[in-house]
């Protein structure tokens, strides 16, 4: 028999995966595969259940959480030099990684995906000695999943994020970066930068329309500076994917990129806090084997 090995946060979301759990372990036993389960009490724990994990005893590892826990199993196993296929049970707030691949939410159809040997081949971003699926980002908006208190995501899902980011709004203000790329330089004021692998952030879809996972490159989208107004009227083309062509966008893809800025700024990857400027990213195609439909 088979062993899986099973990292989930039994907090992400409204908390309910716990609920599915023996169905989890029941379809992998008719599969011939026996689920090891390891509950996280953090997110750092997540991180250390993949960095120790012995691959040569598990032929897959499966993660139920939300993007945050997702980043932390990556990086655990990245850094371990862990080659092995990752199953993702969208178990989060936003789960933005979750909706690019395509996975479903019902047990019963993921499962199907997690016992198959379906996988796509995906790209990975590195920053500081850091990995990324999703995003890296700073600025306005860009830290409200670190600032969402847990119970409050569980309670009201995305729309916490939503009501953390409307605090923010009065307060915004602009940033000065420098930032070196092969394809394009830039030094001057931002409000917020992405830095995208996927599509979607804070579970808006359409965030970077035109990023793809397996492509080599990295989305780049930077926010010049506007006022409140002018920031409103953009967010409304964000939610409908319509605002690259604004010319209060800068938009290009790359594979490497160097950022840095002078400020006391948080940055963020996948929803969990990033490191510290000046930041250097590179994308590395192919790093990862995710399980798909």
């Amino acid at each position: 028999m088979g062993n899986v090995r099973l990292i989930y946060n039994p907090v992400s979301g409204q908390a309910s995966f716990k609920n599915n759990l023996d169905y989890l372990i029941e379809r992998f036993q008719k599969e011939g595969k026996q689920i090891i389960p390891y509950r996280t009490e953090s997110s750092e724990d997540a991180f250390k259940a993949a960095y120790n994990l012995e691959e040569d005893q598990y032929e897959r590892v499966l993660v139920a959480g939300g993007d945050g826990t997702i980043h932390q199993v990556i990086n655990g196993l990245m850094q371990k030099g862990i080659d092995i296929l990752l199953g993702i049970i969208p178990a989060g707030t936003a789960n933005d990684v979750a909706n690019y691949l395509g996975l479903p939410r019902n047990i019963k159809e993921i499962c199907d995906v997690l016992t198959g040997d379906n996988f796509l081949e995906t790209d990975l971003g590195f920053v500081n000695n850091r990995y990324f699926i999703n995003i890296a980002s700073a600025g306005l908006l860009t830290d409200v999943s670190q600032k969402t208190e847990i119970v409050v995501k569980n309670n009201l899902g995305r729309l916490a994020y939503y009501l953390k980011g409307l605090e923010q709004l009065p307060r915004f203000y602009s940033i000065n970066i420098n930032l070196e790329s092969p394809e394009f330089s830039y030094d001057g004021n931002v409000f917020l930068f992405l830095v995208m692998n996927g599509k979607s952030a804070g579970g808006f879809p359409k965030v970077a329309p035109l990023a793809q996972m397996n492509d080599g490159l990295l989305d780049v989208i930077l926010f010049k500076p506007a006022s409140l107004p002018e920031v409103v009227s953009l967010f409304i083309k964000v939610v409908k994917g319509e605002h690259l062509a604004s010319p209060q966008i800068i938009y290009f893809q790359t594979n490497s990129l160097k950022i840095s800025c002078q400020e006391d700024l948080l940055t963020d990857l996948d929803g969990e806090k990033g490191p510290d400027f000046p930041l250097e990213i590179k994308c590395l195609p192919k790093k990862l084997k995710i399980l798909v439909p």
